[in-house]
């Protein structure tokens, strides 16, 4: 027995240096994988745990990330490494009270170590902006519209400005041709011409209900895209790759356009132009990243606050609780961004009748269609995320079925190749983030659909080279921390 127990630690070691091998060449999903060998051989060893819990936290997977530093900090309550592990994914869920007691800890155990001190110092900072926020935060319910307060017609435009111009309140597409080019030379527009395309953006999208059902003629086609993150260089190529949007070559960008990716602002501009000047060929879906809570940890607030202004922050906020959480192409493709429900019989009615324009609950059916992810297995399961829930082929197939569908598109999943097709071949996922991060080596892809058969012609397509501005570069101090 003691021959086989001393042989199994052996195994589960080398085990171990083979996932960190893996992790330090970015193939996180590997490292998991070959750290869970490891736990199965040798589950009393911390450091197999927290090792896995920080490859999950890679992943995005916040929630298993959780866990695993928990099970590491139960097996040794003085390894530090568990706390600070789990304090990293709490602060990744944006769960700054649960991260700043996990940095406590690591403090107590590490009295002398400067780099906990540091980030114990960040924790309580921004654990108390956000005490500060809540403090001289108006309820919902007394809020009015930035929206409805500005006027970019009383914004003068400065005889110096050199860049894109529009004459008047009607965008066209010479202005947005010359807008993409001055954003491609790291050139801001003028916040006159920026506040014009939110406000005429934000009148388009709380026109909609929160399921838009999308008609694409016999013989016409239809795109759709996957998170984008800030890659503005990334979105010109697939524009390059599939031709720029109108009428005839309709897109919808199916969620998470900022955050991460420093050209956030650009991404998220262009799409707004877009929508502005071809309303019916340009569609946008919420993401789970289109909300105030990720866009002050992952960028886009420091951003917007950085490139333009602090009302800024305010109205993008406003205009995001506007976007449609879901579209049906021709009555039988669902696309929403992320996922499926917790209870079976949700109909399409029950989708348009969601009350959108909120920020993201933490239950229910506008969270999961945001957060939510599909799993192998049958029937349902906890989200690694820690937020929505994993679905199964058997709830694919069923919400089809109640609904007469044949398939569901959804994102906010890194795929290697830009997509995956799951559930017997009824859920797509399509991510058009190539090289997420600067750091996955994943392709992106997009899907044409062409109708009547709507037969899904997926193309992928690597990363392109971007001006040195790192991802991230506008987020939250403490969290680049952890990148």
């Amino acid at each position: 027995m003691g021959d086989s127990s001393n042989s199994n630690v052996q195994k589960a070691e080398e085990l171990k240096l083979k996932a960190n091998e893996a992790f330090k060449a970015n193939k996180f999903s590997q490292a998991v994988d070959l750290y869970d060998q490891a736990i199965e051989l040798n589950s009393s060893n911390a450091v197999y745990w927290a090792n896995r819990a920080f490859a999950h936290t890679k992943l995005e997977e916040y929630g298993s990330a959780v866990q695993d530093a928990t099970k590491a900090i139960e097996i040794d309550p003085k390894y530090s490494k568990g706390y600070y592990r789990r304090g990293a994914a709490h602060l990744a869920m944006g769960k700054f009270k649960e991260a700043l007691k996990d940095f406590q800890q690591v403090k107590r155990i590490c009295p002398n170590d400067p780099d906990a001190t540091r980030k114990l110092k960040e924790c309580e900072k921004a654990v108390q902006k956000i005490r500060f926020e809540e403090a001289i935060s108006v309820g919902e319910v007394e809020r009015h519209s930035i929206a409805d307060s500005l006027d970019y017609h009383t914004i003068e435009v400065e005889s110096q400005y050199t860049g894109a111009r529009i004459d008047g309140d009607i965008i066209t597409l010479d202005f947005v041709k010359q807008m993409l080019d001055d954003f491609k030379r790291q050139k801001c527009i003028h916040r006159r011409y920026a506040l014009q395309i939110v406000l005429q953006a934000r009148d388009l999208l709380r026109s909609v209900p929160s399921l838009v059902d999308v008609n694409v003629p016999d013989g016409c086609h239809f795109t759709v895209c996957g998170d984008v993150h800030g890659q503005y260089f990334d979105l010109l190529n697939i524009f390059e790759l599939n031709g720029l949007p109108s009428e005839d070559n309709p897109y919808l960008f199916n969620g998470d356009f900022v955050d991460r990716g420093s050209f956030s602002l650009e991404i998220i501009l262009t799409l707004f132009a877009f929508k502005c000047l071809y309303p019916t060929g340009m569609h946008l879906a919420r993401g789970n990243h289109e909300s105030k809570s990720m866009n002050k940890i992952y960028g886009f607030e420091g951003e917007v606050k950085s490139k333009l202004s602090d009302t800024f922050v305010e109205l993008f906020a406003e205009v995001f609780c506007c976007l449609p959480l879901a579209h049906v192409i021709n009555k039988k493709v669902f696309v929403c961004h992320g996922g499926l429900f917790s209870v079976d019989g949700v109909k399409l009615s029950d989708i348009k009748a969601i009350d959108r324009f909120c920020e993201p609950p933490e239950e229910g059916l506008m969270c999961e269609i945001l957060w939510s992810d599909p799993q192998p297995q049958p029937g349902r399961g906890p989200s690694k995320r820690g937020v929505g829930l994993s679905f199964g082929a058997d709830v694919t197939k069923k919400f089809l079925d109640d609904n007469n569908l044949d398939l569901v598109v959804r994102s906010h999943e890194v795929k290697d190749e830009g997509y995956e097709i799951m559930h017997d071949g009824k859920l797509i996922t399509v991510f058009s983030a190539p090289n997420y991060c600067d750091q996955m080596g994943n392709k992106g892809a997009f899907i044409r659909f062409v109708a009547p058969d709507l037969k899904p012609d997926i193309v992928s397509f690597s990363a392109v080279p971007h001006p040195d501005v790192k991802p991230m570069a506008y987020a939250n101090n403490f969290l680049r921390m952890f990148q």
